[in-house]
């Protein structure tokens, strides 16, 4: 799963950044930032944050979402704030059979630029937040799914967006193991290679399905780093804090002499 992930504007900018010139990543940040766009040191799907995605029709240039995919059939005001809880995460495997999601799985596949999502270890009946990030320090693209809902009372209009989860790798086995789940879920994390068949190409065969299905798969596990982190949840919670990704340890998960550590 994601519910959690750290993104700070400069990592959402990344394409941006890479494809256009200084001036023009300097108006756009300007403008972006009067939009509501801000640094995520720390945010929660469950708070629908603005969030920079990339799209088929701007490959680099971002487009403002919030993170909740609401369907484009979703009927009023109503019934969007019933579904987006629901949909901060869709399951890769399932997406092209999922009802809310199977136009947006072969048509409207987006990227997300962050630097790295928290996950929670269980252990005795409580729950520790873990840091996840690339071992090189580099941003994580993720796949994503988009659509752009219209409120019909209003003409309001409204990009949203949900995460597409894979299967966990070693790594988040041994930490993401919520008792109420079937197995360990993670962010598809594509590699560079990957980027550009997952949010250019149209699904409109099997084969072509098939295809961007076998980008969803666990992404290496020797490539990720994980730390525990200050508490995400509770009175006790980091907010959007710098801090909120810093190493902090629990002496209760410090290993004693007859116990391997979990990393």
């Amino acid at each position: 799963m994601c519910y959690d992930f750290k993104a700070q504007l400069i990592t959402q900018l990344k394409r941006a950044r890479h494809h256009r010139d200084k001036e023009a990543v300097r108006i756009l940040t300007e403008r972006l930032l009067k939009l509501g766009v801000k640094d995520l040191h720390h945010t929660t799907g469950f708070d629908h944050p603005a969030v920079l995605i990339y799209t088929k029709d701007q490959p680099h240039d971002p487009v403002v979402a919030r993170w909740g995919f609401v369907p484009e059939s979703t009927k009023d005001k109503d019934k969007q704030l019933q579904v987006w809880n629901k949909t901060l995460n869709a399951r890769g495997e399932d997406m092209f059979e999922t009802w809310s999601y199977t136009y947006s799985a072969r048509a409207k596949r987006c990227l997300i630029c962050i630097d790295g999502f928290f996950e929670h270890y269980h252990l005795k009946g409580k729950t520790y937040p873990y840091y996840i990030h690339r071992a090189d320090g580099e941003p994580m693209a993720l796949g994503g799914l988009w659509s752009e809902w219209e409120d019909k009372e209003t003409g309001e209009k409204l990009t949203t967006f949900s995460i597409v989860t894979a299967r966990g790798n070693d790594l988040l086995a041994r930490i993401h193991n919520n008792p109420k789940l079937e197995g360990p879920r993670m962010p598809l994390i594509l590699p560079e290679d990957a980027i550009d068949t997952w949010f250019t190409e149209n699904v409109e065969s099997e084969a072509e399905k098939e295809k961007i299905l076998g980008l969803v798969k666990p992404y290496t596990a020797t490539e990720l780093k994980a730390h525990t982190v200050r508490r995400l949840r509770g009175k006790e919670a980091v907010g959007n804090n710098p801090i909120s990704d810093q190493e902090f340890r629990y002496p209760e998960l410090d290993p004693t002499p007859d116990q391997g550590t979990l990393f």
